[in-house]
């Protein structure tokens, strides 16, 4: 693989109560981007089921083949109106939400008795970045409890791990039209989401870098 920088992007597929997951929609758009500062970067995109067992068995294959120096995850907030950077997973769980596959969970929590876990302070130079292309975009210390704080959850232990990812980050998105359009007036277009998308990435790509640097 080289000595180019990594970075994989996920999204997810459709689950019960929303058919359409425009995640699966921005995740293509921004695979697709060309720009300069790319040039030397490697993107690779995966969309999850959405089902428990899946993030937990495709996540770690993921990496290993990937092996990817960041995560820039996004997932479906259908009643939030604007685009949300989570700063925190937290240990939950819903035990009466099912999954894609109909399957619930038998507990509330993802690993015993841990209160929350931090994605870390890059995420406000994320948040810093999409506010920058005119997106009504705000920080989040609430991710749910389904499978978008899951992911997160397991994204974060990723990176604490050898030779793990650097950085990760989920971005919470709203409902869109199928066609991209905004589903309330003034509210958030796939074209504004693929602007902020954009402008999150070549932060990342910085603070990566960066990250990387310093560890060295």
């Amino acid at each position: 693989m080289g000595d180019r920088l990594r970075i994989l992007m996920t999204g997810f597929g459709p689950f019960p109560g929303a058919p359409f997951n425009p995640t699966m929609k921005l995740v293509e758009r921004l695979m697709h981007l060309r720009r300069p500062a790319f040039d030397d970067v490697e993107f690779s995109r995966h969309i999850f089921h959405v089902t428990y067992a899946t993030v937990d068995r495709e996540l770690p294959q993921l990496l290993k083949k990937h092996r990817p120096h960041a995560l820039l995850m996004f997932g479906l907030a259908d009643r939030t109106h604007f685009l949300r950077v989570e700063t925190r997973a937290r240990n939950a769980v819903t035990t009466t939400f099912p999954d894609a596959d109909g399957t619930r969970t038998g507990k509330g929590s993802i690993a015993g008795d841990a209160d929350a876990v931090m994605f870390g302070p890059h995420t406000a130079k994320l948040l810093r970045a999409a506010l920058a292309t005119g997106i009504d975009a705000r920080a989040s210390r609430d991710a749910g409890a389904y499978l978008c704080n899951y992911l997160s959850w397991r994204a974060i232990e990723a990176t604490q791990q050898d030779k793990g990812p650097e950085l990760a980050a989920f971005i919470h998105i709203p409902l869109l039209a199928h066609d991209g359009a905004a589903r309330m007036s003034g509210g958030v277009t796939l074209e504004a989401l693929v602007d902020a998308g954009e402008a999150m990435l070549l932060e990342l790509v910085k603070l990566t870098r960066s990250t990387m640097r310093e560890s060295a």
